[in-house]
């Protein structure tokens, strides 16, 4: 049980149930192990694009977690994957939970009010990853093992990539319409 006031440190997949992100608030910090997606403003446009068309996604965010970053990579190695400015995809984000069923978005900065609005809605957090320590993301990643829509340009390709414990991500908007400024830009 969580004492109001206190963060809770929670360790959790990457792959959400409902259940799951119900239990976060704002404030509580996260560990992930997984596979995170990367997702910048060009693979949110595709997305939208492929599943506005009917055609689907060559991935399946359903319950996921995706990271708004473009890695920097050699081959399949992670060489540094610090977060993005998240306001960036603010037009797009609320489609893409609707339409996909993704529970976790971590990036930087925070996020609008229709985010917020679709995190209620739909049972999605956002989480903050502090700017400045691509390095420390680097570590928690493995080999690559997927690269999608890589034509859009490596920092726009969607990235599948396993983490351990790929943290510390802060809760700063919760399923429940809480909301922290975590100041970490």
């Amino acid at each position: 049980m969580q004492v109001r006031g206190m963060r809770a440190q929670l360790r959790l997949g990457t792959e959400l149930s409902e259940e799951q992100v119900l239990e976060l608030a704002a404030g509580d910090v996260v560990y992930l192990t997984g596979r995170l997606y990367t997702m910048r403003d060009q693979a949110h446009l595709k997305a939208l694009q492929l599943l506005r068309s009917g055609i689907g996604l060559p991935f399946d965010l359903k319950g996921g977690t995706i990271y708004h970053c473009g890695p920097l990579m050699r081959g399949d190695t992670v060489v540094s994957a610090g977060p993005t400015t998240s306001m960036r995809m603010e037009r797009s984000e609320p489609e893409v939970i609707e339409r996909t069923g993704l529970r976790g978005i971590v990036g930087k900065g925070g996020m609008g009010q229709k985010t917020a609005e679709a995190l209620v809605k739909n049972g999605a957090v956002y989480m903050e990853y502090p700017g400045g320590v691509g390095a420390l993301a680097a570590r928690a990643s493995g080999k690559v093992k997927r690269v999608f829509w890589r034509e859009l340009g490596d920092p726009e390709a969607v990235w599948e990539i396993p983490v351990k414990d790929f943290g510390p991500c802060f809760v700063t908007m919760d399923a429940h319409g809480g909301r922290m400024r975590a100041g970490l830009q």
